[in-house]
């Protein structure tokens, strides 16, 4: 509970499906479980069902949440996707606390009749939220020094997504469930958004859709939000304090910051500060790599200048044009050239930083024109089923019918 709302605010809030909870905001917010559902789904448990989650459930037993959390995990640093609190006897099969409770104990007869002994049937963890099938949020309910601590599970991704963790993975994201709706945060300002897609978006459509649809009056909505973004992470305060370095969490959240705002004079304020450039940023991306990911040149110019390292493969990885004179610095600064690389460039049009990277090649290799034919030709085949199948109207593409043609062109048309 808390002090930010009147009683009469709070029930209002409840009428229109939102809930507070451990001072985060639950939305589309579920009917609570009565005492006999509590009871059922701890018939299920090897131990109690920790008493915050049986008092979140009394509340809501389940709705969507809006907030960010980053976590280590197999040596990554990983986005967990915490976006639901699984539904009670309802919702799709994504949402569905029984289905999830059902998937693990399918999982746990399955593993103890391949592995042995024998299992007796209750789970040690109860899973209560997450998003889709690859990510989950479990409640430890056996005793023992790990009861009531809050776990997240990740699916790995296959290895053609770079910089992804490819196996699954496992790590606490606190010890009690409050801790973990605590470690929910908001790194970026909803209502100034860095990207076209942001965390708190679907919050805010929420909300809009209650007030102009459902009567929810504006005052009430300025004031959840108000609350919602107390959640906001301040990285600024210790920058201007010269103490950033100190806090990696923050730091990382600041290099996050600058790359998504392509802004080389934060990147160079976090070096002058001390910041750290090396390590995971996202995934297994250093923030070199990251920026390159997201055509954020300016600030993978700046970062470069600044020391950060560069990964050998930085170049391969490209989606985006990007200058000869950055390829250079980069090429100076540890990136490889392949023929991947060149590749990547040409189809992005950039040409000449193409060409850039086929200079260090031949430096280093004679099968330049051998090795570029193997990858355009079978980056064009990529390209030209993707773009077949996107003008058959089934399927979509993120770069467009019109951005997949073009690097198709780019590609027919380059001569080394």
């Amino acid at each position: 509970m808390t002090d930010h709302f009147a009683d009469d605010e709070l029930s209002l809030l409840r009428e229109h499906g939102i809930v507070l909870f451990a001072e985060r905001v639950i939305f589309d917010a579920q009917p609570p479980m009565t005492v006999e559902q509590i009871a059922a789904v701890q018939a299920l448990c090897a131990g109690p069902i920790p008493p915050e989650l049986v008092a979140l459930w009394q509340r809501t037993a389940g709705g969507r949440i809006d907030y960010d959390l980053h976590l280590h995990m197999n040596g990554y640093e990983e986005a967990v996707s915490w976006t639901d609190l699984f539904w009670n006897g309802g919702g799709d099969a994504g949402r569905d606390l029984q289905g999830w409770i059902a998937h693990e104990q399918q999982g746990a007869r399955e593993a103890a009749a391949a592995q042995g002994p024998p299992w007796d049937g209750r789970l040690t963890a109860l899973p209560f939220g997450g998003f889709e099938d690859s990510d989950r949020i479990y409640a430890v309910v056996e005793g023992g020094a790990d009861y009531g601590h809050i776990l997240a599970w990740k699916q790995g991704l296959p290895d053609a997504w770079a910089h992804a963790m490819h196996e699954d993975g496992m790590t606490t994201i606190a010890h009690d469930l409050p801790a973990a709706f605590a470690a929910l945060h908001l790194e970026e300002d909803p209502l100034e958004p860095a990207a076209d897609y942001f965390t708190g978006q679907a919050l805010l459509a929420y909300l809009d859709d209650r007030h102009q649809s459902h009567g929810l009056a504006l005052e009430l909505v300025d004031k959840l939000v108000a609350f919602y973004r107390r959640a906001m992470v301040d990285w600024r305060t210790p920058l201007s304090a010269g103490t950033l370095d100190r806090d990696g969490r923050l730091s990382r959240i600041a290099l996050r910051h600058a790359v998504a705002t392509d802004d080389p004079a934060l990147v160079a304020k976090l070096a002058a500060t001390g910041v750290a450039f090396d390590g995971p940023l996202h995934g297994s991306a250093m923030a070199t790599d990251l920026a390159l990911a997201h055509g954020a040149h300016h600030a993978a110019e700046a970062l470069a200048r600044a020391g950060a390292p560069v990964s050998p493969d930085a170049l391969d990885g490209i989606d985006s044009a990007v200058s000869p004179e950055l390829a250079a610095l980069l090429l100076e600064r540890g990136a490889q050239p392949s023929a991947t690389a060149i590749a990547e460039c040409v189809a992005c049009g950039a040409p000449a930083a193409a060409r850039v990277i086929a200079d260090a090649y031949r430096k280093q290799h004679e099968d330049l024109p051998a090795a570029f034919e193997t990858v355009r030709s079978s980056m064009l085949a990529e390209l030209e089923s993707s773009l077949a199948e996107v003008r058959t109207g089934k399927v979509s593409h993120y770069l467009g019918a019109e951005g997949l043609a073009e690097r198709v062109d780019h590609l027919q048309s380059f001569s080394l």
